[in-house]
């Protein structure tokens, strides 16, 4: 694809200074899998991209695609922009971290395939209010198997029962039934509910997802769940990652509307 002349549709991941006048922009395209553009010029006054280049922005760009290599923006048809993912910090956290994940999971101007759609569905879930921190821990979840990891979460990975209590056991790579656990005594030891929505999260379309409703406490434990299992089989922890964990902290540290007020 070494300087291919074409349209393609992007979103914008991250823009970083170059020299002292260009932008090196990074996009994931639907068309040709994650690219770096040099927009050159891109930091004077009155230049016409401006706002096409701002990171959660989406749309239908004509550029000069080049493998390998930094590729270019020759013109920009029509784009929009995940307003609401860039004023609110705990949307705009989340949002960073899932495309975190995605650009370590997938090489660079490898396809995509079904994940540009899945990215652009799930940042327009939290862009219109569904729950960010789910959204992303769906994505956790689906990029799993990207990352080489791929736990089995349909059935107990020693006799494929399904009608039992599960567990999940990161030595065995999926669940195991009750009948089962002994096998592993570093289990998780994690509850019903959270197993419920991990099988869950590995199967739902986020191409069609509309409603999330998950309690504070089981979201609680499937972040506590999720944030082991890629300590342990990943070893993935994006910066976003670390500015979600302190906020969550702040968050924690809060009172709440059901607090005792002395």
């Amino acid at each position: 694809m070494a300087g291919q002349i074409m349209d393609f549709n992007g979103i914008v991941m991250m823009q970083k200074n170059y020299r002292e006048r260009d932008l090196l922009v990074k996009f994931f395209t639907m068309e040709a899998g994650k690219r770096m553009f040099f927009i050159r010029g891109a930091k004077k006054r009155g230049f016409k991209m401006t706002a096409d280049l701002l990171p959660f922005t989406y749309g239908t760009y004509v550029g000069d695609l080049r493998d390998p290599g930094l590729s270019y923006i020759n013109a920009v048809k029509e784009t929009a922009h995940f307003q609401n993912i860039s004023e609110d910090i705990e949307k705009n956290a989340y949002a960073t971290y899932i495309m975190s994940l995605l650009d370590r999971a997938i090489p660079d101007n490898e396809l995509l395939g079904s994940w540009y759609n899945r990215l652009y569905h799930g940042l327009l879930a939290i862009d219109q209010g569904l729950d960010a921190g789910i959204v992303a821990n769906i994505f956790e979840v689906q990029l799993l198997e990207l990352f080489g990891v791929a736990p089995n979460l349909r059935n107990c990975v020693i006799c494929g029962r399904t009608d039992l209590p599960f567990d999940y056991s990161e030595s065995y790579g999926g669940l195991l039934c009750q009948n089962h656990w002994h096998m592993d005594p570093n289990r998780l030891k994690l509850d019903q509910r959270t197993i419920f929505y991990l099988r869950q999260f590995s199967a739902v379309d986020l191409t069609k997802l509309s409603s999330i409703k998950v309690h504070p406490e089981t979201k609680h434990h499937l972040r506590l769940a999720l944030d082991m299992i890629y300590s342990d089989t990943v070893g993935v922890y994006p910066r976003s990652k670390r500015f979600i964990d302190q906020m969550n902290k702040w968050s924690d540290k809060l009172p709440h509307p059901t607090d005792d007020k002395n």
